[in-house]
């Protein structure tokens, strides 16, 4: 039997609707929309396309999108004046620094800047530890984990009692989405084991996973023996392997992309699966735009 197919693309377009229904509300209620802020050092090609959809995102749910770009050459003193300039401006409900950021800057103390009630893509410290607490003391998950719960929810996946194996203990997926599974709540309430590079016999631990998170960055890890018959697989890698023709310009190159996962034999074992490219890679920007949301109903007392 083949495997549901769990779809960021569809899984997207629903969460992009409610939230621009919902930014329409809060409009006329309270004359007020989300402001998201996006400070650029320099301008370097390896983020402009994640950069530019980005702000094409935030334009299509209504929000007030700013893109402050800075001289590559910015003194680190000046770049934390800019910060906290922000920090204080209540028209901006989410702050996001894009690294990497020049050798002469920290930046982990640019990062540890931000205010935490806008730090929208939730890896300031204080956002650590609200999410380790866990329930309401919660206000920004990480994006790419939230994006990977959201899925399994929308999936029609039972959580409650649950094996779920993490893959991976990255402090951007691993950690995160392990700790948000074992909490007490809806899409939660798992029994969660984390593996990783120390770990002795990785085969026997993702094989009694009832749902399976890899983020372990390496393409075609997990082989269908791997899998528990009827589990949830959800493939967070993204792993350029190569180029081909691109079918819309055969003239143009366009990169080879792989999981962590071999899709193609593990589908016929899993009873649902994300495919790559198309899995969790389109939710991470759609729960990007959540979380800003969430901060301006914070800011007005709704949420």
């Amino acid at each position: 039997m083949t495997a549901k197919l769990i779809k960021g693309t569809d899984i997207r377009e629903q969460i992009l609707e409610e939230i621009t229904a919902e930014v329409a509300e809060i409009k006329e209620k309270h004359g007020v929309v989300p402001g998201l802020l996006t400070i650029l050092v320099g301008e370097n090609p390896a983020y402009i396309s994640y950069v530019t959809l980005k702000i094409k995102t935030a334009h299509r749910v209504g929000f007030t999108e700013i893109q402050d770009t800075q001289s590559v050459d910015i003194s680190e003193d000046d770049l934390l004046a800019l910060i906290d300039k922000y920090n204080n401006d209540d028209t901006i409900n989410g702050i996001l620094v894009q690294l990497p950021l020049p050798k002469h800057i920290d930046e982990k103390k640019v990062l540890n800047a931000i205010d935490p009630d806008k730090d929208v893509d939730g890896f300031h410290p204080v956002n650590v530890g609200r999410l380790m607490i866990g329930g309401n003391e919660v206000k920004f998950p990480p994006c790419t984990p939230a994006g990977i719960q959201e899925m399994i929810v929308r999936a029609g996946v039972e959580t409650k009692g649950a094996e779920v194996v993490v893959v991976g203990r990255s402090n951007i997926v691993g950690k995160p989405i392990a700790n948000m599974m074992l909490q007490k709540g809806p899409g939660a309430n798992s029994t969660v084991t984390i593996v990783h590079t120390g770990t002795k016999d990785l085969k026997a631990h993702c094989q009694r996973a009832d749902i399976l998170i890899v983020a372990a960055g390496v393409p075609g890890l997990v082989k269908p023996e791997w899998i528990k018959p009827g589990a949830c697989v959800i493939d967070v890698g993204v792993n350029r392997v190569g180029e081909k023709p691109s079918k819309k310009d055969p003239g143009r190159m366009v990169a080879i992309l792989k999981g962590d996962v071999d899709f193609d034999a593990d589908k016929e074992i899993a009873g649902s699966i994300t495919p790559v490219p198309g899995g969790v890679g389109p939710i991470t920007i759609t729960m990007l735009m959540l979380n800003t949301l969430k901060s301006l109903k914070f800011q007005l007392g709704t949420q």
